[in-house]
């Protein structure tokens, strides 16, 4: 088994990841919600379990976004937020479970494995747009039909620009989901899309990547172009 833990205190995130270990599960750590979003995109996790109160992007927001994307892994927060409206919010989010804090390391232990073995809700696998079908559990892309050979990292921005299509998707939010927060130079992000754009659109009949001058980029699922 493999599990995600995000939390931005560093003496709980070794102390929960030691004790998963003792108990042989691999643990994989972030310390922030950005963090958690990258490794989520490279790797599949049994369960990912979430601080909610961690600075920058908490764990409600990286919840909303791993769902949004179209991830199915089954999600647990820890949270010293304890009420009946705090645990809604949780769920309503699309989380599978909630331990408040603080808990006993027994207790998340066997939370999470039970977690890995059920099914706790209904996970589209794949994300559509347009002509474009990804299958996010696989890391395979196709268009029209047509299978897409990407890299990692093409594959990445396609899953993001899909799922925000038809919203535009700024450079700064593809270079977060790329590389946290160390991007390389500017020209690395225009060299990543113009080659995305090489096999999603190129053989085909018409363009679906568009760039927006001044904002970033989005797809659109019809040959029409705005002025």
């Amino acid at each position: 088994m493999l599990v995600l833990v995000a939390d931005d205190d560093i003496d709980i995130l070794t102390t929960i990841a030691d004790q998963l270990e003792l108990h042989g599960i691999d643990v994989d750590c972030a310390k922030n919600g950005n963090q958690a979003l990258t490794l989520s995109q490279s790797q599949h996790y049994d369960v990912i379990v979430l601080d909610i109160m961690m600075p920058g992007r908490d764990g409600l927001s990286t919840c909303q976004a791993l769902r949004h994307e179209g991830c199915t892994t089954p999600i647990l927060f820890l949270t010293a937020r304890d009420t009946l409206d705090d645990k809604i919010t949780g769920f309503s989010t699309g989380a599978d479970d909630y331990l408040v804090k603080p808990f006993a390391m027994k207790e998340l232990v066997y939370r999470i494995k039970a977690l890995s073995q059920r099914v706790s809700r209904q996970h589209v696998r794949t994300l559509k747009y347009g002509e474009l079908e990804l299958d996010v559990e696989q890391g395979s892309a196709s268009r029209a039909g047509h299978s897409l050979k990407l890299n990692a990292l093409q594959f990445r921005l396609l899953r993001l620009l899909v799922s925000q299509a038809p919203n535009i998707v700024s450079r700064l939010r593809m270079e977060q989901t790329l590389w946290q927060d160390e991007p390389p130079d500017s020209d690395a992000l225009r060299s990543h899309l113009y080659q995305l754009r090489q096999i999603i659109d190129k053989p085909f009949t018409y363009p679906m990547l568009e760039t927006i001058r001044g904002m970033g980029y989005r797809l659109l699922d019809t040959p029409e172009r705005i002025t």
